[in-house]
């Protein structure tokens, strides 16, 4: 495939080895200080772009890309709170393609699974009370991540008794903690810690009188975010319209 990149940061640079390893070709890369490359004749020559920015230019990327009939695989978060309705009528019946995942590691799209599974069995078990922490490297600047709301959201949708996710508290190496744990019953506190270089670290904790229950994801890379973006990079090639890791690994999880 023809890829192009949006954003060539580190998980850009990642990307782009493993889609060469691969076999692909990487036509353009765009980044902070290049932007008029959006209208290149090499970035209307893609298959599909991989895009790993931010908040506030991943919706503008999408249709600077969609513009020139580019598929897009995205990893960034964020946008879907003033964006998401726009994008649904724009990838509806496969006009546009926009592959999207909060996280595109294929161990994370296991334990969201397992996440799920184990949400339904402690609906029957009001005892425990449930809290979420994710930690992640120093330079990731949103909190909650991504991946923690997906997981949150899933949790709430299969509990009764939570009817919400909230953003607690965010520790930072240098000591200092944006946030408060206050909360209400119903909701679903989610802390963050932002520290080192950590990719990224996701765990769920049932809690009881009697005993308490964990699960826990860590990544040991960016390794295989990267791997997941190429894959679902590949997959755009015969689908359309708007994607995600549950199209991408439906065959590996039920």
């Amino acid at each position: 495939m023809k890829i192009a990149l949006i954003g060539y940061g580190k998980m850009g640079h990642m990307i782009e080895q493993i889609a060469i390893a691969r076999g692909h070709e990487i036509v353009c890369k765009i980044d902070v200080d290049n932007q008029d490359d959006f209208d290149s004749p090499a970035f209307a020559s893609a298959d599909v772009a991989i895009e790993f920015t931010n908040p506030t230019a991943a919706y503008s990327n999408y249709l600077r890309a969609f513009k020139h009939n580019v598929k897009v695989v995205s990893g960034s978060t964020g946008w879907m709170t003033d964006h998401k309705d726009d994008v649904e009528a724009l990838t509806k019946d496969g006009k546009q393609t926009l592959f999207w995942a909060s996280n595109f590691s294929i161990g994370v799209a296991i334990f969201a699974a397992v996440n799920k599974y184990l949400a339904k069995i402690m609906n029957q078990f009001p005892q425990y009370d449930v809290e979420m922490e994710e930690t992640h490297h120093i330079h990731k600047l949103d909190a909650p991540s991504g991946t923690a709301i997906t997981l949150a959201e899933d949790i709430v949708g299969l509990l009764d008794r939570k009817d919400a996710w909230k953003a607690g508290v965010t520790t930072w190496d240098d000591g200092h903690v944006d946030g408060s744990t206050d909360h209400k019953a119903n909701e679903l506190l989610v802390n963050s810690v932002r520290h080192d270089e950590v990719p990224g670290i996701h765990t769920i904790t049932y809690n009881s009188e009697a005993d308490q229950i964990t699960i826990s994801h860590s990544a040991h890379s960016r390794q295989g975010f990267a791997l997941g973006a190429v894959l679902a990079a590949e997959y755009t090639a015969n689908h359309t319209g708007l994607l995600t890791t549950t199209d991408l690994f439906s065959s590996l999880i039920p």
